[in-house]
């Protein structure tokens, strides 16, 4: 892992807007136009396209919900070690958001978090390749103050529903890219151990039974681990690691 000689800062150029197609859109449009800053993140108050994992749409109501995205040179790690800074962003959003839902708040693999069995906020990173890993896209979606949701999210849940207490998603947000800054820097500086650790502590399901659906087969197995290279390790009739993207998680 090859140092860079300066130390990151994240969230020091905060842009606030009240409208846009997806943060991550619009950060990618940055970068491409080469106006950029390492570290800056977008804020939107609304997103009128916002996406999560899989391709699936990521609906939130207008000003209730955090939606921000941190453009981030990865220039401390290679190709190879995404997961790593995957497992940073994920274990910095579960901290910052801890304090707020308490222990019961898990990481679901690979980013997703979970409050019991409901998902309280998502994490989408993009990654801009040349001949190395330009740069990293880290979209972070937390639902705030929305206490009524769209009947495909279900099992959604947010901060107010669970508190009682409406928070501001701006203030919100600055919190979370301070706890990221912290986190990215410690990465740098001490490698991934201690994230590795801290995420498999706080595994959603671990050890527990879980159903998954793979293609047209729906099974049962059971939640082992997340081995160092981010693959799900599940047990059913034998342990099997499971690449991102390849299994739903049956959650009801």
């Amino acid at each position: 892992m090859s140092h860079p000689s300066h130390i990151k800062r994240i969230g020091q150029h905060f842009i606030e807007l009240q409208s846009v197609d997806s943060t991550n859109i619009y950060a990618r449009a940055l970068i491409s136009a080469d106006l950029a800053q390492d570290g800056a993140c977008i804020f939107a108050h609304e997103q009128t396209a916002g996406r999560g994992q899989r391709g699936k749409k990521w609906i939130a109501e207008k000003s209730a919900n955090m939606a921000v995205t941190t453009m981030l040179k990865p220039d401390f790690l290679s190709l190879s070690q995404q997961f790593w800074l995957s497992t940073c962003v994920a274990v910095s959003a579960h901290q910052w958001l801890q304090k707020y839902l308490g222990d019961e708040l898990k990481i679901k693999w690979p980013n997703d978090l979970y409050w019991q069995d409901r998902k309280a906020g998502g994490i989408l990173i993009e990654s801009v390749i040349g001949s190395k890993w330009l740069w990293a896209i880290i979209g972070v979606g937390v639902n705030v103050n929305q206490t009524v949701f769209p009947e495909l999210a279900t099992n959604a849940v947010s901060i107010k529903q669970i508190t009682g207490k409406t928070h501001d998603p701006v203030a919100l947000s600055k919190e979370y890219c301070t706890v990221l800054e912290t986190n990215v820097n410690r990465l740098i500086k001490n490698g991934f151990d201690e994230f590795y650790t801290y995420y498999q502590n706080v595994l959603f399901k671990k050890n527990e039974m879980v159903r998954f659906k793979k293609q047209n087969r729906v099974f049962e197995a059971k939640v082992k681990s997340v081995t160092r290279s981010g693959r799900l390790l599940i047990e059913h009739s034998s342990e099997e690691e499971i690449d991102f993207g390849e299994v739903e998680w049956i959650i009801k």
